[in-house]
């Protein structure tokens, strides 16, 4: 008997590792990361290639630095549909404002200043009109694109920075190697982990997800918590947008359209959850890459791309189910 005892004593904590790895979001998403890679560089040679991998790299950073902010948006129980417009408006701003000459930081400050009115307009509906954050972001998205539409007049904003300023090396360049957009993808996912993480103030957006009535009566700001995500959301997509005119070295008003989708299928894919209370940085991360790679490599493998969206949309709900499975939501 006793020596039962000290089995089983024994091996609970295996047990316990292995039911908190087995409920862990993070370890399935990396899992599902790791077996398309496995088959896609099976099927694709061209997929495993040193080019193709940094030009991978390069291109998910653009939809990564969005979701970020997103994910912190519907963490607190929100969503931002305006997200891919605000990015084409800061890049089409950004570049007409250097068009007429002004210096470069003025003018990426301004088109991000811009981002962030937007940011703030969302948050105040939501916040002071109590509206739904589907209605003003919906708003916003058709508002934001229509003004990109007016600065440019439907033409491409072209030659407004000289071919060797340093500005398009924010975009295009590469640093040890590495491609500075991944690179900035990188630094802000590990600032997005310290303030989710490490913070009174990522605890509070958590709490404020989870139970917003409870968090009400806690006595945080609520209000000013989901005004300050909303900002946090405008700022990244317009970010987004002026580190993408530095890699095209161009401008046109579709930037970043129906870019929002692919926002909100990164952060759902790595976990964050609809309703809010949940999410994390790193399954944001995977998320962003599941779907770069998936796009890679229905590329690579000949798929024509009008079904592209079909596979995106299939994957998405096949995350949701896993997640649904993993919570035993689905079972009872």
């Amino acid at each position: 008997m006793e020596t039962a005892s000290k089995a089983d004593t024994l091996a609970a904590p295996r047990a316990s590792v292995g039911a908190r790895l087995l409920r862990s979001r993070e370890v399935g998403i990396l899992a599902a990361l790791a077996l398309m890679v496995a088959l896609l560089s099976a099927a694709s040679p061209e997929f495993r290639t040193a080019d193709n991998l940094l030009n991978n790299a390069r291109n998910l950073s653009f939809v990564g630095i969005v979701a970020l902010g997103q994910a912190m948006v519907m963490i607190t129980g929100g969503i931002d549909l305006s997200a891919g417009s605000v990015w084409g408006l800061t890049a089409v701003s950004t570049a007409a404002f250097m068009a007429q000459g002004w210096p470069t930081p003025l003018a990426v400050g301004a088109g991000l200043g811009i981002a962030a009115l937007f940011g703030l307009f969302n948050g105040l509906c939501v916040t002071k009109l109590r509206m739904p954050p589907f209605v003003p972001t919906l708003a916003t998205m058709s508002i934001a694109r229509a003004l990109a539409l007016v600065i440019t007049r439907g033409k491409s904003i072209n030659d407004f920075r000289p071919e060797d300023d340093p500005f398009f090396g924010l975009g295009g360049g590469d640093t040890l190697g590495l491609p500075n957009p991944f690179l900035l993808f990188l630094v802000l996912v590990a600032l997005a982990w310290v303030v989710l993480d490490r913070t009174v103030f990522g605890r509070q957006l958590y709490a404020v997800g989870g139970n917003e009535r409870a968090a009400k009566l806690s006595g945080l700001d609520v209000d000013r918590l989901k005004l300050a995500v909303y900002v946090i959301s405008a700022v990244l997509a317009g970010l987004a947008g002026v580190v993408e005119v530095s890699y095209l070295s161009s401008a046109i008003a579709n930037q970043g359209l129906g870019k929002e989708l692919n926002v909100i299928a990164a952060a759902v894919i790595g976990g964050t959850a609809l309703t809010g209370g949940e999410g994390t940085v790193l399954g944001v991360l995977v998320g962003t890459v599941i779907l770069e790679v998936l796009r890679n490599g229905l590329v690579l493998l000949g798929t024509d791309s009008y079904w592209q969206g079909i596979f995106v949309g299939g994957v998405i709900i096949l995350a949701v189910f896993i997640d649904q499975l993993r919570k035993g939501l689905w079972r009872r």
